[in-house]
């Protein structure tokens, strides 16, 4: 039996169905037909297939949002309305708002575990981390299913620096999610400094995805990956991870956004800059392209040419909350791509203290951040602020900038302290250390 091919919900449930597996551009596809035959359906279907192609097609989060408020509206009972309008505001950077419509979508289906699981997210991302503990022990008394809420599971154990909880979440994935076992080890052996391991956890990552038919899934990772390698000062090995990622999955925009940044951040600035005149024009009414990525490469752009000035201004499209907004295709709620490319724009202006602010905002949201490399240096970009910041023979408060960057220094020092020893941005921070100068 074949589906009628003008069958327009049909078309919007298989691409729910490719969106949960993280297939985003096949599910952006179903989308895209469903709302094409949109007129074609029930009132209550026109309402969700259309909110779902504003929120995951044009990217039009505020739309989104609006439509499914009139969703809830006219059928106030109905959890998945509610709990899509929780991802609409999450992707606003709105946490507070997601987590009161989840709420209520966990009132209304109390036994659907992807509610359960953005719920305890958007706790963390307002760092309520026993609310979180709180909605696995719900979960737990309704379901028999343990491994569920797994990364959720996995982040706060993450977060709680508890490395038997996380070996023991990762146990659960050895064969039933195998992808996403090696995604979440490598980017925490990433955070911790171990480059080498998470190397090879990232190919292999990659080899499942490949192995899988998950090619998006995979050149995802790989294009984080390089992104990584940049930072950590690997330039020519950025550039060419984020250019397999895009062999892997060219016309993906999570795979673009992910690698134009990645190129922007290993200094190919040509090829970055082209990559983000194509996104600006095929995605003119994206949210978050307009307000994260395209900042953010900009502003990364802007710094390759040594011009903090101009990096600064292309991040004024990159307000509060917007930039606190939940990347729906990384592993993690989001790494404040903006808000790290903004305290570099500011350590290169030569403004200490705005930087060490910008930084800091990184270190005070990890609930949001996670494992990502944006979290681990970030205490290097505080205690690289305060450095400059006590070396300002204006500042007033230079003896303190002084002990908060040795504090830092400190911290990041222990943080990497069984790190590889031969990574650059490592050798850096140690030549920096006011205490070994």
């Amino acid at each position: 039996m074949q589906l009628d091919p003008d069958f327009a919900y049909a078309y919007h449930q298989m691409g729910n169905e490719y969106f949960d597996m993280g297939e985003f551009a096949r599910a952006n596809e179903h989308f895209t037909k469903a709302f094409q035959l949109r007129e074609h359906t029930s009132e209550r279907e026109r309402l969700e297939i259309t909110a779902d192609y504003y929120q995951s097609v044009t990217g039009e989060q505020d739309k989104a949002a609006a439509t499914f408020q009139e969703w809830i509206q006219n059928y106030p009972q109905n959890p998945v309305a509610y709990s899509n309008l929780g991802i609409a505001y999450a992707a606003l950077g709105q946490y507070e708002k997601a987590f009161e419509v989840t709420r209520r979508a966990q009132v209304l289906g109390p036994d659907r575990g992807r509610i359960y699981t953005n719920l305890a997210f958007w706790a963390m991302a307002l760092q309520h981390f026993d609310e979180a503990r709180q909605v696995i022990r719900d979960w737990d008394m309704r379901s028999q299913t343990t491994s569920a809420l797994w990364d959720v599971r996995y982040a706060l154990a993450f977060l709680s620096s508890d490395t038997a909880a996380m070996a023991e979440q990762l146990q659960h994935l050895a064969s039933a999610q195998e992808f996403e076992r090696y995604q979440y080890a490598a980017d925490t052996n990433g955070y911790d400094g171990h480059l080498v391991r998470a190397r090879e956890l990232t190919k292999q990552a990659t080899d499942v995805a490949v192995r899988t038919d998950d090619k998006e899934r995979g050149a995802i990772t790989q294009a984080m990956s390089a992104q990584r390698e940049a930072a950590f000062g690997y330039s020519a090995q950025a550039r060419q991870e984020a250019a397999e990622a895009l062999k892997l999955d060219p016309d993906s925009r999570a795979v673009q956004s992910e690698a134009a940044l990645a190129f922007a951040l290993a200094g190919d600035t040509a090829r970055a800059e082209s990559m983000a005149q194509e996104l600006n024009q095929r995605f003119p009414l994206d949210t978050q392209m307009q307000s994260i990525w395209l900042p953010a490469i900009k502003g990364q752009l802007a710094l390759n040419r040594k011009n903090p000035a101009l990096a600064l201004n292309s991040l004024q499209a990159a307000t509060s909350p917007l930039e606190f907004g939940v990347i729906d295709f990384g592993p993690n709620v989001s790494c404040l791509y903006t808000t790290y490319v903004r305290g570099e724009a500011y350590l290169a202006a030569g403004q200490g203290a705005a930087a060490a602010a910008e930084f800091q905002k990184i270190i005070d949201h990890n609930g949001l951040v996670w494992n990502c490399w944006t979290g681990a240096l970030a205490h290097l970009g505080v205690a690289r602020a305060n450095a400059l910041e006590a070396k300002n023979s204006g500042s007033a408060d230079a003896g303190g900038a002084h002990a908060r960057a040795v504090a830092a220094y400190r911290h990041f020092l222990a943080l990497w302290k069984d790190a590889d020893a031969d990574i650059p941005i490592l050798k850096q921070a140690k030549a920096e250390d006011p205490r070994l100068q």
